[in-house]
């Protein structure tokens, strides 16, 4: 548990659906806080819809998102560590996320990943030669990162990737 942080400007658009984009407006408006409390439940709804697309499994999944600091918080109990840092990299490779504040728990403690972020002329290849010696290795982050890696060459800098240990 803690607080992981995130490059703010890139990552999933998940806040351009039309509830949210409305709420952003209001609170643009008129920054009652009211209309703050509405813009962060409904980019939490956006990023907890999200990570259930994604197809993770999380016992009593809660995620809430502070406007003001553009932090989400996410709860809920997990099977594994894997889908644990799976479900942080939804939380916060998020354009408009800054940071994650870790509350799950995981049911079968393994160690955990490193983490890399992508920088420009990055690939898989190079990430596995870096962290594992062997170019080859490319796959093993790609698995790592499925299924919010839809393709091996579909990275962008500023994302986050977990490295699983080999």
């Amino acid at each position: 548990m803690g607080m992981m942080s995130f490059l703010k400007e890139a990552g999933e658009k998940l806040f351009g659906k039309p509830e949210v984009q409305a709420a952003q407006a209001t609170a643009a408006a008129a920054p009652t806080p009211e209309a703050v409390a509405a813009l962060s439940a409904a980019a939490g709804q956006a990023i907890a819809d999200y990570v259930v697309a994604q197809g993770l499994q999380v016992d009593g999944l809660d995620v809430g998102f502070d406007a003001p600091t553009s932090t989400v918080t996410v709860a809920g109990q997990v099977a594994d560590q894997a889908t644990k840092e799976k479900v942080l990299l939804c939380c916060g490779n998020v354009k408009g996320v800054a940071g994650v504040n870790d509350m799950l728990v995981v049911n079968a403690p393994e160690p955990e990943a490193q983490w890399h972020t992508v920088v420009s002329g990055d690939n898989l290849s190079k990430i596995a030669k870096a962290f594992y010696g062997d170019t080859n290795k490319y796959p093993v982050i790609f698995e790592a990162n499925r299924p919010m890696l839809s393709h091996p060459d579909k990275i962008y800098p500023g994302q986050m990737l977990r490295i699983p240990p080999v």
